[in-house]
């Protein structure tokens, strides 16, 4: 049934500045102000409702990499979070740089998918850096962004063409920030725990020369560059001081650059292995400040499942990428609301439904009248442990197993119909 009526929660919808106990509708799959005839009745008494959690840096592996995870159990495990909508990286294989691709993961995404599915299409042909892809035949197949994500256009003329080209359709360009002339063979942080440990550094100024070469951009194009998945104090200064003058350069978060640093490497866990790197505690504080001060101003996963004998490997040989969707949201709430109370729940529900609505111009994260009922309902104070086995992901390579949380989402609701809700 399509028709609700949500009783009894803590509403929050910080696109129209709403916190305020009060019943939700929902008719036909859409927010209404009036009550339904009939609907199911659902209570929240003890609940925060919330517009659907969007994560906009998701990659489902599929087509090509099945092994690794499948839009249907990506979407699951996407649900079991809390979220109605992720958008998927085009890093598959093939990539997602033409309209075929696109549409085929659009096609998969309706029979098998249990939340929305937004699809990025590749900067470059095959992501190689080099020649742009058919941005203008993707944006008609329905694309919100393009991305080389999971690898970094090197060449500034190629990209100051992506960015104009993207202007003219006013798509947003989302750039995975690595120099790899810098970062070379580096595995983890270019610290003292790569010293010790006797592994390849990632220097953090390998990402914040692209940080750089996009705010440059972003202010020569007067059009907006989104830098993703965001590890250095360096990053979040250059991105704050270009924001305070007003060039439209914004940030992303994964819960995994504030929740461990490199020293968490000392027993070689491939499960904390990722691009880029988990850093130091000076950088940790950075980007938390960044949060609090909105120069960061989204959160995501980076969701990167990998099948396990890819990962039970030398370290050095394992692949970048951890899973994230089913913990991402908690783990958040947990540290950024109640454990260091960097932010409100309020502020935390806005980095995930209206910002990367607004970035990615989606008719979603809010609760508007005549809306897509995409809705979260979250249990504020409830203590949970997340243990990789229950996991609704392919994928097991998580550095949060066996970690406790405070706050988690209970019931996620997707156009009016609910698609997973926590059993009691």
């Amino acid at each position: 049934m399509s028709n609700l009526k949500i009783l009894n929660a803590r509403v929050i919808d910080p696109a129209n500045g709403v916190d305020a106990m009060g019943p939700v509708y929902v008719e036909k799959g859409h927010i209404v102000t009036h009550e339904p005839v009939e609907a199911e009745i659902i209570d929240a008494t003890g609940l925060v409702l919330c517009p659907g959690l969007i994560d906009l840096h998701v990659h489902l592996r599929e087509p090509g990499q099945s092994h690794k995870e499948t839009i249907a159990s990506g979407t699951r495990a996407a649900a079991a979070g809390g979220f109605t909508s992720v958008v998927c990286m085009p890093n598959t294989s093939p990539p997602a740089d033409n309209t075929s691709t696109i549409g085929w993961i659009q096609e998969k995404a309706k029979r098998t998918g249990t939340v929305n599915v937004f699809c990025t299409g590749a900067i470059t042909k095959g992501l190689c850096g080099e020649e742009l892809a058919p941005i203008g035949s993707m944006v008609s197949a329905g694309i919100v962004a393009i991305t080389d994500d999971g690898h970094c256009v090197q060449s500034h003329g190629v990209m100051r063409r992506a960015v104009e080209y993207a202007k003219m359709f006013g798509l947003p360009v989302l750039d995975h920030c690595q120099d790899y002339s810098l970062v070379s063979d580096g595995v983890m942080h270019e610290g003292e725990w790569s010293m010790r440990l006797g592994l390849p550094g990632w220097p953090a100024v390998g990402e914040e020369l692209i940080v750089d070469r996009n705010i440059l951009l972003a202010e020569l194009c007067e059009h907006p560059i989104h830098c993703q998945h965001i590890s250095s104090a360096g990053s979040v200064r250059r991105i704050r001081q270009a924001r305070r003058r007003g060039v439209q350069i914004s940030g992303e978060v994964c819960p995994h650059h504030v929740f461990f640093t490199d020293d968490c490497l000392v027993e070689f866990d491939t499960c904390f292995k990722m691009n880029p790197p988990v850093r130091s505690e000076r950088d940790v504080e950075a980007i938390l400040e960044g949060i609090a001060d909105g120069t960061l101003e989204i959160l995501c996963s980076d969701h990167a499942p990998h099948a396990p004998f890819e990962k039970e490997v030398e370290f050095d040989q394992a692949p970048f990428g951890i899973t994230g969707l089913e913990t991402e949201f908690a783990a958040f709430c947990d540290l950024l609301v109640y454990r260091r109370q960097v932010i409100s729940l309020e502020r935390l529900i806005a980095l995930y439904t209206v910002h990367p609505a607004r970035l990615l111009h989606l008719d979603r994260g809010t609760l508007s009248p005549g809306v897509v009922a995409d809705i979260t309902l979250i249990d504020p104070d409830q203590d949970w442990t997340f243990h990789k086995e229950e996991s609704l992901s392919l994928a097991k390579n998580t550095p949060f197993d066996g970690m406790t949380f405070r706050g988690r989402a209970v019931r996620t609701i997707v156009e009016g119909r609910t698609v997973w809700k926590l059993s009691q």
